[in-house]
């Protein structure tokens, strides 16, 4: 009796068995690569979260600090020689964990200062410096590779690093947040303010949060303006042809008596923006 082949030809051990080969060394591109991992999400082989942070692991690989740090415009910095007592309302207001320490202006950054580090003042007044607290600061490349980072992240217990370019002058920072929000996608945390539901929420008179999928007309319509153009659907649309690029959080438009404020993004979309009403153009 003539015995049955063996399934190899099965789909499963088709993927599998072209996975082997590429990770055994043949030459193959990336894309090759994704092009397996994508045919067994669809026969239901690997699951779409798992694809996607499988995209950005190969994502980040290829991308370097540069191309996810938050410009030094946009830091949240405090001086070396500023005192407690002016530093706490900043660090309330932004609630993050580390802040960059900076000496005469944004370019040059000193060392960092965590927020922890603060709490054994807050209830008493004693005439504490920044440079008496703050701690030695991570400084790397623009060119640094986002993996390579990462491990560094890891290994060094790091969380932030500030960015330099070529003449060793801060260009930005970067955490490692950032560099996991490639991977997985966003990550909220507790100063992370999203509503519930609907695509305008008014948090008081002159503050809005707005999703940034909102349709154009509907805004207008909320907002009694005229924003609305062919070039864009939605607000999120409108914000970034406005910019010229896709924006990173905390970057912001002005129209007229309406300050947009990107409170959500990634790499790929918009999420959510939050609005105040100014009472003079520009303010």
């Amino acid at each position: 009796m003539n015995e049955e082949p063996y399934p190899s030809q099965t789909p499963q051990k088709s993927w599998i068995g072209r996975l082997g080969q590429l990770l055994s060394g043949e030459p193959q591109d990336q894309e090759d690569l994704l092009e397996i991992l994508r045919e067994a999400q669809e026969k239901h082989l690997l699951g779409p979260d798992a694809l996607s942070m499988i995209e950005g692991v190969l994502q980040v690989s290829e991308m370097r600090a540069r191309d996810i740090m938050i410009p030094r415009v946009q830091m949240v910095v405090v001086p070396r020689d500023a005192d407690l007592k002016t530093i706490f309302p900043l660090v309330l207001e932004h609630g993050h964990s580390r802040f960059p320490v900076i000496e005469e202006d944004r370019s040059k950054v000193v060392g960092v200062l965590l927020a922890k580090d603060l709490l054994p003042y807050a209830l008493t007044d004693h005439d504490v410096k920044i440079e008496e607290l703050m701690r030695p600061v991570s400084i790397v490349p623009e060119s640094k590779r986002l993996n390579v980072l990462l491990k560094e992240f890891r290994t060094n217990r790091n969380h932030l690093a500030i960015v330099v370019d070529e003449y060793g002058t801060a260009a930005g920072l970067v955490t490692i947040e950032d560099i996991l929000e490639e991977i997985v996608g966003d990550i909220e945390d507790e100063h992370d303010q999203e509503p519930d539901e609907g695509y305008i929420v008014q948090r008081n008179e002159n503050e809005y949060m707005v999703k940034a999928l909102t349709p154009m007309e509907d805004f207008d319509e909320y907002f009694s303006c005229d924003l609305s153009s062919e070039e864009y659907d939605t607000v999120g649309g409108f914000i970034v042809t406005k910019l010229g690029h896709l924006p990173q959080k905390g970057e912001k438009v002005i129209e007229g008596k309406l300050r947009f404020e990107v409170v959500r993004a990634d790499s790929r979309r918009i999420h959510w923006l939050k609005l105040k009403l100014l009472e003079e153009e520009g303010e």
